[in-house]
């Protein structure tokens, strides 16, 4: 037994002087010691992901190479080395995407938009959403559904009037009701809403895709335990994918029937949804949008803006509720803007400034993706110096950038003035919440809007306080799109200047 225990120590530590000399004989760049043998830095691994990865980059360095179990990953965390990775020629190297099972089951066997390879059908794909359903244009075609959406939310908070009122499924609400009324015209939360049975189909694939979509699935990394039993998760995103390509098939289906109709009947003027461009569209290029590629596109519109767009309407209002000095100067600009007799809307957006700053500055301390969707090279390539393998995961932790030291005064404080006079929503490679290059966010323009128009008309309508003495706790919890630990409770009270509107409306 001694013996083996002394092979046993000899072995583990000729492993790990191999693996050491071997990254700086290959010049690869530097990694946390140790890499241990199948899960290599796993073990470091504690949620939440992007504060213990920001820990380790801190001590280690800007760029490192970690071992997920079976596959190499870089991490990068200064926006220099961002830069490196998302431009040029390396721009094209980290065009892919990992072949995650969550891209497998949820993703159409790796061919919807975020999960698709760099290549043809990608730019199809891109194409079709940056031009044809997301573009300027179409967005301010659509403009009434989300007046109309915020009006029935500021509806709701009069009715609570003095009451405490819970934000976080307030804001989701609204904005899976904006989005499911531009993709097939239809409301499934609040009053108004007709199909009950289908409402609820839909509110329980939405809870499931976001309980499994978000999760982190050990056996990306470690596809050993696949033969141990660890099979749950893959078969549970396998019913999932059913439910939710069946309930978008029966919208395509019905916006189908609805159509031909309505075939001739003179209904130009009217106002089409998103499955109803992209059926239009269908009739004069038939190999392009197909029902297949219709499905993904609108699954993934509805996943990548609800989650991410909600949250941050809820972390800006716990900042605004905490912060009651940044809150009165943003009613005074709205005030002095729009006054008192109309509800803000989207072509006020550009005057208010300070608003801007409000989101942008949440953005920065909270963005939705605080390590953005992962990239993979498809080459080996350099960055920093360093040699990067083919087939390395690229992940970029944008929230250790938004909230460096080195690159922002006092990070961790709500200071929207240093947004003053900033007109974008990137400031080079040490703000871009969206991500950059050819995979960046193709809703960024609907997100941004949406989330400056209901934070905008909140602010205007309604004085808001913490319902107690306490600060609104501000821990993030768990989950890839950063959520609030705990939901946001408030008070809402209207206010008196705005009390003839809001008694109108």
């Amino acid at each position: 037994m001694a013996i083996f225990l002394e092979y046993f120590l000899l072995f583990i530590a000729l492993y790990f002087l191999t693996s050491h000399f071997l990254n700086k004989i290959h010049n690869l760049p530097p990694s946390p010691f140790p890499t241990l043998p199948i899960i290599g830095h796993l073990y470091l691994l504690k949620k939440p992901l992007h504060r213990t990865l920001s820990k380790i980059s801190a001590r280690y360095g800007p760029i490192l190479l970690l071992r997920f179990g079976s596959r190499n990953v870089l991490l990068v965390s200064s926006p220099s080395a961002a830069e490196e990775c998302l431009t040029n020629q390396n721009d094209v190297v980290f065009a892919n995407r990992p072949r995650f099972l969550a891209g497998k089951h949820l993703g159409y066997n790796y061919t919807s938009l975020p999960w698709a390879p760099h290549g043809d059908h990608w730019r199809n794909l891109r194409r079709i959403s940056a031009v044809e359903i997301l573009s300027t244009h179409r967005l301010q075609m659509m403009s009434s559904i989300r007046a109309d959406e915020v009006r029935r939310m500021i509806q709701q908070l009069y009715k609570n009037t003095d009451e405490k009122v819970e934000m976080k499924s307030c804001f989701f609400e609204l904005t899976l009701n904006v989005l499911m009324r531009m993709i097939a015209g239809k409301r499934y939360y609040g009053e108004d809403v007709t199909e009950v049975e289908a409402a609820r189909e839909f509110r329980e694939i939405v809870s499931e895709t976001f309980l499994l979509g978000g999760a982190t699935n050990m056996l990306d990394f470690l596809p050993v335990l696949k033969w141990v039993g660890f099979k749950g998760i893959e078969k549970k995103m396998k019913v999932l994918h059913g439910k939710r390509d069946g309930f978008i098939q029966s919208l395509i289906e019905e916006s189908r029937k609805e159509m031909k109709s309505r075939d001739g009947c003179g209904d130009e003027g009217r106002k089409k949804t998103m499955i109803e461009v992209l059926l239009t569209l269908k009739q004069t290029e038939p190999e392009y949008y197909t029902d297949k590629v219709i499905k993904s596109l609108i699954l993934v519109i509805l996943t990548a803006g609800t989650d991410t767009s909600s949250g941050t309407m809820e972390w800006a209002l716990s900042l605004l509720v905490n912060n009651p000095q940044v809150l009165k100067k943003e009613q005074k600009e709205i005030d002095d803007h729009v006054g008192y007799d109309r509800l803000i809307d989207e072509s006020d957006l550009s005057k208010l400034p300070y608003l801007h700053s409000i989101v942008m500055e949440t953005l920065r301390m909270y963005p939705g993706g605080p390590m953005l969707v992962p990239h993979e090279a498809s080459t080996e390539c350099t960055v920093g110096g360093y040699k990067i393998p083919c087939g390395t995961i690229l992940m970029i932790n944008m929230w250790a950038i938004q909230n460096d030291l080195k690159i922002w005064t006092d990070p961790r404080t709500f200071k929207p003035e240093r947004f003053e006079g900033f007109e974008g929503e990137r400031d080079g490679f040490k703000l871009m919440p969206f991500g950059s290059g050819r995979r960046s966010c193709p809703g960024e323009g609907l997100a941004v809007r949406m989330v400056a128009l209901a934070l905008g008309s909140v602010i205007q309508c309604f004085e808001w306080e913490r319902i107690g003495e306490e600060m609104v706790d501000m821990t993030e919890g768990q989950g890839l799109t950063l959520p609030k630990a705990h939901p946001l409770w408030a008070k809402c009270r209207p206010r008196s200047t705005m009390l003839n509107l809001l008694r109108q409306i």
